[in-house]
Formats: structure tokens, C-alpha cells, sequence
């Protein structure tokens, strides 16, 4: 496609974008009416949104518009998941420059859709802007199918704690990008393109998981808020993490323990959950540690490793200081 989103004008892109789509059962109505219709058989609707900005969330010269499609579905689809979802539509809020190259929006949409694909969800609608940078909010909906919904606040003194899917696989990636290289690339891919185990989070609410979430920020991190929800301290044991081999080189060559990645690296959106320890996990389920009687009476929200606090850098936190 030649020209700019400018040149096409709202309505021809919108028209290019949605004829790209397409529908899954779970979809009465799509793109093209006021509103899109989505089933909610279980009479209840999981909801998550984020908003991804060009320069902060993403870069055009480390990422195509494909990757960054399929890297926005993919974090949002995933949160759905680790409420023990399936995980049925999304929607794109799209903010972009009248001078953005027409292709690039279509490949967005591509991805997007592709991402979709894997989940068993589809786009179903949106709204397009014209703005100074690339923003994409996106919105995510999901059903329950009939399961409770597994929250951060859910965890028990003595349960285990498991994670499935990659963990420090992205922020590894990340660290080769910004030392100006492109490989490994299956680091590289990792950041740019992560792998949620989308059905391992129904999969785990119905094997009895007490708490979940998906790793955005940061395993330590984001297993601090399900240990302050669930008003109990977490440790991890550091032998029980896989760090590969390539993994561990690219730490070698940089100067960074590949720990530090995998246990504060965000992005690969992973999933953790903890389980009562008669639960008998399957093999994708890797158990790094367990949940602990609080230090700290009515609070909670202590992760340790190995007993000892981790105090290294890492999680993230948009209005921490730069």
C-alpha cells in the first residue's frame, strides 16, 4: 500500500484495517456499527486495558509495526488469562501522525490480528486519531466460563510457587538492543514478540490455583503485589530458575548476572500462580519457591531469595524517578 494514514483520510483507514479482520465464534458483531457484540456466556465479562506509547512502550526502529502489533495484543491478552479467562476480543484505540506510512498500519493491524489468532480472540472494533506519536490503547475482554476468577489475593501460607512460560527472555533481548545488536535472536524475538501461555491461566484456576498474575513488570515485582493482596511474604529458591546457556553468555559479554533478568526482567509475560501443595502440577509448571508466614503482621508483601531480600535493581514503575 502507497501513501500515509493522512492520505487515506479516518474512514479509508478504518476501511483497510477492519478488512483484515476476522471473526471467531465468540464475535455476534463486529467492526462496522456503533458498537461491536461479544458473547458472555458465563454472564460475567473479564476486562483489562493498557496504552502503549511510541518512544516509552516501543520503537519503530527496533520493532515492525507486525511486532509491535502482536507485542500489544499479546500483553493484554495475557492479564486476561492469569484471571483464569479465556480470553474472546480486543479493542484498538489508535493515535497516529497524518505522515505514518499507511503500511505501517495495516501491519499493526496484521499483528494485532495474528496475536488474536493464537489466544482464540479477534479485534472487534476501535477508534482511530490523528496525534503527534504512535499510541495504541488496547482493551481486552474475556469469559470466565464458568470458573471463579483467581486473584492476586488468593494465596496461602504453605502453597507453592510456580511460574510457566519465559522468564527474563525479553529483558535479555532488550539489553542486546540497546548495546546496538540484534542478536541472539531468540532473545532479540523475545522482546519483541513475547509468547504468553495464554491457556495455562484456565488451565491453573481449574487445577486450584489459589492467586495468579502475569509477569509485566517483573517477577519479584509483581509477586510483591500478589504477596501485599494476599497479606503473606513469598520466597523464591535462585537453583530452581532455568537460566540457559545462550542466556547466560549474553550476561557474560554485558556484565549482567542473567538472574537479574529473570527475576526483575518484565515483558515476557509469563504466568505465576500458586497452588496448595497436594496439587499435582504438570510438567510446564516449573515450582521456584513457596508462600510464607509474613514478617510483618497485617502487611505482607515481602519477596525474598533464598531467604534474603532481593535489593537489586529491576520491576518497573512508570512514575519512578528516570
Amino acid at each position: 500500500m502507497q501513501g500515509t494514514v493522512g492520505e487515506l483520510g479516518e474512514f479509508g483507514l478504518i476501511r483497510e484495517l477492519t478488512a483484515r479482520l476476522e471473526p471467531t465464534p465468540a464475535v455476534d458483531l463486529g467492526p462496522g456499527d456503533d458498537a461491536a457484540v461479544v458473547k458472555a456466556p458465563d454472564g460475567r465479562v473479564v476486562a483489562t486495558t493498557d496504552v502503549l506509547i511510541e518512544g516509552r512502550h516501543f520503537r519503530r526502529d527496533w520493532s515492525t509495526a507486525y511486532d509491535v502489533g502482536r507485542k500489544s495484543a499479546a500483553q493484554n491478552l495475557a492479564d486476561v488469562a492469569a484471571m483464569g479467562a479465556v480470553p474472546t476480543a480486543i479493542l484498538l484505540g489508535f493515535v497516529a501522525p497524518a505522515d505514518l506510512p499507511a503500511t505501517w498500519a495495516t501491519e499493526l493491524m496484521d499483528g494485532l490480528r495474528d496475536e488474536c489468532k493464537v489466544a482464540g480472540a479477534a479485534v472487534v472494533g476501535g477508534d482511530v486519531v490523528r496525534g503527534d506519536a504512535v499510541t495504541l490503547a488496547i482493551t481486552a475482554l474475556g469469559d470466565l466460563q464458568g470458573r471463579r476468577p483467581v486473584l492476586r489475593s488468593g494465596a496461602q501460607v504453605g502453597d507453592v510457587v510456580a511460574v510457566t512460560g519465559w522468564l527474563g527472555w525479553s529483558a535479555a533481548g532488550l539489553t542486546v538492543l540497546q548495546r546496538g545488536f540484534r542478536s541472539p535472536r531468540a532473545f532479540v524475538e523475545a522482546h519483541r514478540r513475547p509468547e504468553p501461555p495464554y491457556h495455562a491461566g484456565p488451565a491453573a484456576a481449574d487445577l486450584g490455583a489459589t492467586s495468579m498474575v502475569d509477569v509485566s513488570d517483573g517477577l519479584v515485582a509483581d509477586l510483591g503485589h500478589v504477596a501485599a493482596a494476599s497479606g503473606v511474604d513469598v520466597d523464591l529458591r535462585a537453583a530452581d530458575f532455568d537460566v540457559p546457556a545462550q542466556m547466560a553468555d549474553i550476561g557474560q559479554a554485558v556484565g549482567v548476572d542473567p538472574l537479574l533478568w529473570v527475576l526483575s526482567g518484565g515483558e515476557d509475560h509469563a504466568i505465576v500462580a500458586t497452588f496448595p501443595k497436594s496439587v499435582q502440577l504438570p510438567a510446564r509448571w516449573r515450582v521456584v519457591g513457596e508462600v510464607v508466614r509474613t514478617a510483618r503482621p497485617g502487611r505482607g508483601g515481602r519477596v525474598t531469595v533464598d531467604g534474603a531480600p532481593w535489593e537489586r535493581v529491576g520491576g518497573w514503575d512508570h512514575f519512578a524517578a528516570e
